[in-house]
């Protein structure tokens, strides 16, 4: 196939040499808003470019990877839509509600095929996770743990348009959790607080915690920081009534116990994103185009997306106004 990757940063960038090298990928083109990354990327992996997302769309790619800034998202998955060009595109679709449905509702009247990238459901420990529930093994599940903690906080200029800390971090989790447990988050109830002035200056935080209550009366515990000195700490625990696993716990977990006779970690925590995802991030994009061969179902459709988004967006709500917010409220 001719594959089409729009945005060529650090994520791009990381999307353009796992396309390179899938044999489903005849071709490789190119583009981004900097014309001198776009030239760099080109140039190392030896493939073509274009000097925009319209042109991309109008050269005859089978398929899009969308990995620019995330203001740009919603425009180009409309202009993916007009041009019947099946979509992949990393979270979210938009910070707001409203953008979000008018994608959703393009996506749909047009038929057009789109993944939104939540990489860890392509990732060996919540497969295995999200078996063990729906095959009952575990047995009836009560509770979960999750956390994602940031090695060190981001620019203050990618902090000012993320969306903070629900929207950029914590939607991870929300996805995954209820993928993992196969229900919905039907009430959150959230905190936070900013230690460093970079995020008071954005109205965000980077230390939270929010509480959920799935649809069967299941409860799930989140923390969520930007600064974790030991490295890139993203965990799940599940737990059962006849087990209790966890997803995340390696010999690179960027945890220490102080119990006596219990050794460190004999491996360094993992670094980044990249680092402790980066065989999920290939696998995603393999089913990606995968489905767009064999003509099969979106694995993370747009609806999913805004499902991740309303949980989001109540966990923030919940955060300013101090107390339980019901997901209906938002959705």
């Amino acid at each position: 196939m001719h594959i089409g990757l729009i945005g060529v940063g650090r994520i791009g960038a990381f999307h353009a040499r796992s396309l390179k090298e899938n044999p489903l990928v005849e071709r490789l083109t190119v583009t981004d808003t900097d014309s001198r990354r776009v030239a760099h990327v080109a140039d190392e992996l030896g493939v073509g470019s274009v000097d925009s997302p319209e042109r991309l769309l109008e050269s005859g790619i089978d398929a899009v990877v969308i990995a620019a800034a995330t203001p740009a998202h919603a425009e180009l998955l409309h202009l993916a839509a007009d041009a019947s060009v099946p979509a992949f595109c990393e979270k979210p679709i938009a910070l707001d509600l409203t953008t979000t449905d008018a994608v959703i509702e393009h996506v749909e009247r047009a038929g057009a095929f789109v993944q939104i990238g939540f990489q860890r459901r392509f990732d060996a420990g919540y497969i295995a996770a999200r078996e063990a529930v729906l095959t009952g093994s575990i047995g009836e599940v009560h509770l979960v743990r999750l956390a994602t903690h940031d090695p060190s906080p981001p620019p203050e200029a990618y902090i000012a348009d993320s969306g903070g800390i629900w929207l950029d971090l914590a939607i991870h989790d929300f996805d995954i959790a209820s993928w993992v447990l196969a229900k919905r988050v039907v009430e959150v109830y959230a905190d936070g607080e900013a230690n460093d002035a970079l995020f008071a200056r954005h109205r965000d935080v980077d230390a939270a915690c929010a509480l959920l209550r799935f649809e069967d009366g299941a409860l799930g515990v989140i923390t969520g920081a930007r600064n974790d000195p030991r490295g890139y700490d993203v965990r799940m625990e599940v737990f059962g009534l006849r087990d209790s696993l966890c997803v995340g716990f390696d010999a690179r977990t960027p945890l220490r116990s102080v119990e006596p006779g219990v050794e460190a970690p004999p491996e360094r925590g993992y670094k980044d994103f990249l680092d402790r995802f980066k065989g999920a991030y290939r696998s995603e994009l393999d089913a990606f185009l995968t489905a767009v061969k064999d003509r099969s179902e979106s694995p993370c459709p747009v609806t999913d997306a805004r499902d991740a988004l309303v949980v989001a967006l109540a966990a923030g709500r919940s955060r300013m106004e101090h107390r339980p917010v019901r997901v209906e409220e938002i959705a």
